[in-house]
């Protein structure tokens, strides 16, 4: 299967520094015993702050006297093995573009075996909370999601 966000796959994968393991609950799964396909979104939301935390991002959106948050615009997901109960998914993250005022953030899971169960991506806009408009990234803010990816 090929991914429209992903030009060369080896590089991708390559590209990945920041994991968050997340062990796949009973009650995450279907009938089959497999994971249900809407919880991967769940688990991307979780490696999505772990990461932004990671690179100094969420203290400000989480100041209650900032102006800014961060909203998901966009979130899509590309299965390409079954996860079953109990099993630990490495939820890899990276910041892939980025824009005046989004970016557009990767992931990557894979299994203990080291298997790519899944990939995905979605778009993240920094907005003001008093006007719902864009917030164009600083540079530093700019910097941090490019530094921390390269590291």
């Amino acid at each position: 299967m090929k991914q429209t966000y992903i030009e060369n796959f080896e590089e991708w994968q390559e590209g990945f520094r920041f994991s968050v393991p997340i062990r796949v609950r009973f009650s995450e799964t279907d009938m089959f015993g497999h994971l249900n396909n809407t919880v991967t979104f769940a688990y991307f939301e979780q490696a999505r702050i772990d990461y932004l935390k990671h690179i100094g991002l969420m203290n400000d959106w989480l100041d209650p006297d900032g102006d800014c948050i961060p909203v998901v615009a966009d979130l899509q997901c590309d299965y390409m093995k079954q996860v079953f109960f109990d099993e630990t998914v490495d939820v890899h993250v990276k910041a892939g573009s980025i824009g005046r005022s989004s970016v557009d953030i990767h992931y990557m899971g894979k299994n203990e075996k080291g298997d790519i169960v899944f990939t995905g991506r979605g778009a993240m806009v920094q907005i003001s909370k008093k006007t719902g408009s864009g917030v164009p990234w600083s540079e530093h803010e700019k910097e941090q999601f490019c530094e921390k990816t390269r590291n």
